[in-house]
């Protein structure tokens, strides 16, 4: 039977290596975009809404141009006002440990405070 398709399954249930999500390729994505997107904003409440959508957004595209095939991304941003109070931001998430994992970053300055986290897990 040459030539012939064998019919083999063709799903992944596990990445490669080289498409498997690093924590530390994605905390720096974030990094860059918080630096870049943020020097210099001053709070503004009713600009804080708009302004973490577009970072999420921001986000989630770089990592989507990172390559991280077959993988969720679910992109979280909190924005709020600087005051010398501290916060606390916490998840929970049912998951894969093996496929699935997770990176956040901070960013400050004198006027506001972001926390930007990014969720990616493996579908198959």
């Amino acid at each position: 039977m040459e030539g012939a398709d064998t019919g083999g399954n063709t799903y992944l249930i596990r990445p490669n290596y080289h498409h498997k999500f690093k924590a530390a390729v994605v905390k720096e994505c974030i990094r860059d975009i918080l630096r870049e997107q943020l020097s210099g904003v001053q709070y503004d409440p009713d600009e804080v809404a708009v302004l973490s959508r577009s970072l999420a957004d921001c986000i989630k595209r770089k990592l989507k141009d990172v390559g991280f095939d077959r993988y969720k991304l679910v992109v979280q941003v909190v924005i709020g006002e600087q005051r010398g109070e501290g916060v606390k931001m916490a998840a929970r998430c049912f998951w894969d440990a093996d496929t699935d994992s997770y990176a956040q970053d901070i960013f400050m300055n004198d006027s506001l405070f972001c926390v930007a986290a990014a969720f990616g897990s493996y579908y198959y």
